[in-house]
């Protein structure tokens, strides 16, 4: 069969090798993206177009604002919590109020002053050292009159004895601090007993009579007088064997001091060169 005006013979093409040529050549070129329709979209067609305009513009649809990856708001997810870990937070609950009560019932620590009080026992007489000495707190109520600092009670003669932790003041002390609590005019005065070893007998703040023997020879009998009844004890030689500081005396042997009114002192003063001294122990009297 030759082609109408050329002579030549003509050929017609298979059509089923067109159709199946134009078949692959359509099928390489649009092959992905059918393959990719196929993988994305699934059943509903349109879908890959949704997700192309709508990934990475906004919240995607069907998720609600506020929704955290696991799909709950963050309050949800807090009573889920507390549902599961009910005892744990019952626990720190009770914890927080207790310390918030210890808290408030705690008082509040009261001020406090600072004081010298023995370091251990100590005996009457004994001279204070700084080994004597230790420094406490006390609140301001219980702060005695008259403390001294260590520098005035270092060198200082105790006129009592002294238990371990008791504060120090010039009332313990051989000195005018004897006199504290003394009615006014009172004063110190330094007795010589005929008998010095009758010292030993008598401590401080007991209560005697000071007697005065005169005469006492072989002709006529001796007479006592009375010169002061119930007078404090001050201080006496044989706590220390000194007379301290305030007592301008050689020999302390048989040395008493005591408070008198100033009607007593006249008479106690310049007694022992009058006659001999005695004292007599008595009870304190009734008010």
């Amino acid at each position: 069969m030759s082609a109408p005006g050329f002579g030549l013979p003509f050929i017609a093409p298979q059509s089923g090798a067109l159709q199946s040529g134009a078949g692959l050549a359509a099928s390489a070129h649009f092959g992905p993206a059918r393959r990719g329709v196929s993988r994305e979209a699934g059943a509903r067609p349109g879908r890959l177009l949704d997700r192309q305009v709508l990934r990475g513009s906004g919240p995607r649809p069907g998720r609600t604002p506020g929704r955290t990856r696991g799909g709950l708001p963050p309050r949800r997810r807090l009573r889920r919590w507390l549902g599961r870990h009910r005892r744990l937070a019952v626990a720190l609950l009770l914890s927080l109020a207790a310390a918030t009560a210890v808290q408030q019932l705690t008082p509040v620590p009261a001020a406090t002053v600072p004081a010298w009080a023995a370091a251990r026992d100590l005996p009457a007489g004994r001279v204070l050292l700084s080994a004597d000495l230790m420094a406490v707190n006390v609140s301001p109520d219980a702060l005695p009159r008259g403390t001294l600092a260590r520098e005035a009670l270092e060198g200082k003669q105790l006129a009592v004895a002294m238990r371990k932790g008791q504060l120090l003041a010039d009332a313990q002390l051989v000195g005018p601090g004897l006199l504290a609590g003394s009615a006014p005019g009172s004063a110190a005065v330094p007795l010589r007993m005929a008998d010095p070893a009758s010292v030993q007998l008598v401590s401080p703040g007991q209560l005697v009579n000071v007697v005065m023997t005169s005469g006492g020879d072989y002709e006529r009998a001796g007479t006592g007088e009375v010169l002061a009844a119930a007078v404090p004890v001050l201080w006496t030689s044989a706590q220390g064997g000194g007379a301290g500081t305030w007592l301008d005396a050689g020999d302390a042997d048989g040395l008493m001091v005591v408070a008198a009114d100033p009607a007593q002192a006249r008479k106690l003063a310049g007694a022992s060169t009058q006659g001999k001294l005695f004292f007599v122990l008595v009870g304190a009297r009734p008010d």
